[in-house]
């Protein structure tokens, strides 16, 4: 195919009801070396939570597409973010994860750096015989084109010409708002994470995050392990969830410019949430409307590799492109600060059951994703099917429910749950097709 019109990769016709994805998005390799240039290094990417940097050289280190980076509270508590990358050879500055530290010194030279990206010093400069130019060039750790936060999200870009960040994210700040202001202090990670690997392209993992179809398939082992719990069999820390009453609720989703989509369900079993003892506070904190959501089951994705899901417990998680057919996996388990111990644990139990690379369910995944990649090489294969369920459901623009919420949608979809919509990959995929036709244009981003 032509690599100069990248719409000839998704089959995109709403007034026909046709939306079908190319496999070659999954496995050319020079599609994946154009993503790395016109889809990570030109739109804002999630970082780091603020909490993770509370005190003065608080520090995290996280990744854009190949790009990584260091983010850093300074010494004056201000914040910023850098590539984490010596000026000197190239070699990564920083390797632990996260940490505090006043100077971040290069194991390769020992060239260091304080908080704020500064150079201040190069090994043995005085007897370097140095010439006047190279004293005059600067050595700092080059900071990244933009840093931004919302609502505790730290996200970064190596593109000056992103939109602010507050206009990148748009109406998707209401279900971002319904991760982040679970509790009245703020939220925080659980000490630990799952980091892992899969053979399989990264937007595997965003098309799976946005797929409720695959829940009662892929995942029937867990189902049916889950139900012989409820019958007091195995381990019941985890409060086993009935996941056959799910049939009868009603759910949708909505997609929004910028990629970003959102899939929800009507919670059949509230009582056995996490939250459910904070919703009261959580009522006259913030409002009724806030409460009920904060109880529906919801997937959440921020174009484009990041995704907040709370329908089993609250996990953030992102995906970082290693490979056309490898992508690295992190996953958190979010918590408000200050939750009570009892709280925690529940929590945590439903994160290790489901979550975690040994749970129950991301095995199931990502063997999933490695055999998708693995038939994506398959010759007679080209356009996929598996974008179409619930578009004849679907409605352009906003619904009863979004007006409800004040938000207002490029597109909408509500029905039963086992409609199992797909309509919420479509904004994605949209905006995967414009950052790639503008770069290989030559076109801004974000005109």
């Amino acid at each position: 195919m032509d690599l100069k019109d990248i719409s000839l990769y998704v089959d995109d016709r709403p007034a026909e009801g046709v939306f079908r994805v190319h496999r070659d998005v999954y496995a050319d390799p020079e599609l994946f070396e154009l993503e790395q240039e016109y889809i990570f290094g030109r739109t804002w990417n999630f970082l780091a939570l603020e909490s993770q940097l509370r005190k003065a050289n608080d520090f995290v280190t996280a990744q854009i597409g190949r790009t990584p980076v260091l983010v850093t509270r300074d010494a004056q508590r201000r914040l910023g973010a850098f590539a984490n990358v010596c000026r000197h050879k190239g070699a990564v500055v920083c390797r632990a994860e996260a940490g505090n530290a006043k100077y971040h010194v290069c194991p390769y030279h020992g060239w260091a750096y304080d908080a704020s990206g500064k150079n201040v010093d190069i090994k043995d400069r005085k007897t370097g015989g140095y010439p006047p130019a190279f004293d005059a060039e600067d050595h700092d750790l080059l900071p990244l084109a933009r840093v931004a936060s919302y609502k505790g999200l730290v996200f970064g870009s190596l593109s000056a010409e992103v939109p602010p960040l507050d206009e990148f994210l748009g109406d998707m700040r209401f279900f971002l708002d319904l991760m982040m202001e679970q509790g009245p202090e703020g939220m925080e990670y659980i000490p630990g994470r799952a980091v892992y690997t899969y053979r399989g392209n990264w937007k595997l993992q965003l098309d799976n995050g946005l797929d409720p179809y695959h829940l009662t398939s892929t995942h029937l082992s867990y189902i049916d392990i889950q139900s012989r719990r409820r019958a007091g069999l195995g381990n019941v820390e985890a409060r086993q969830f009935d996941w056959a009453m799910r049939a009868s609720k009603e759910g949708g989703s909505f997609g929004f410019p910028h990629g970003h989509s959102v899939y929800w369900l009507d919670q059949p079993e509230p009582e056995k949430r996490p939250i459910f003892p904070a919703i009261p506070e959580i009522r006259a904190r913030l409002s009724d409307r806030h409460a009920e959501w904060m109880l529906k089951a919801r997937n959440t994705e921020i174009f484009p590799n990041m995704q907040i899901a709370d329908a089993i417990t609250l996990m953030l998680r992102t995906f970082h492109p290693v490979a056309v057919d490898r992508t690295e996996m992190r996953s958190y388990c979010l918590a408000p600060v200050g939750e009570a111990p009892e709280l925690r644990a529940w929590r945590l139990r439903q994160f290790e059951d489901f979550f975690n690379p040994g749970g129950m369910a991301t095995p199931d995944d990502t063997i999933v994703y490695s055999e998708c990649q693995s038939g994506l090489a398959a010759q007679p294969i080209s356009f996929l099917q598996g974008h179409s369920r619930g578009i004849a459901a679907a409605k352009q623009g906003g619904n009863d429910v979004s007006q409800a919420l004040g938000i207002r949608p490029t597109v909408s979809v509500k029905g039963g749950f086992t409609l199992f919509n797909e309509v919420a990959l479509h904004a994605p995929y949209r905006e995967w097709v414009r950052l790639m036709q503008a770069g290989v244009s030559g076109g801004k981003a974000y005109p």
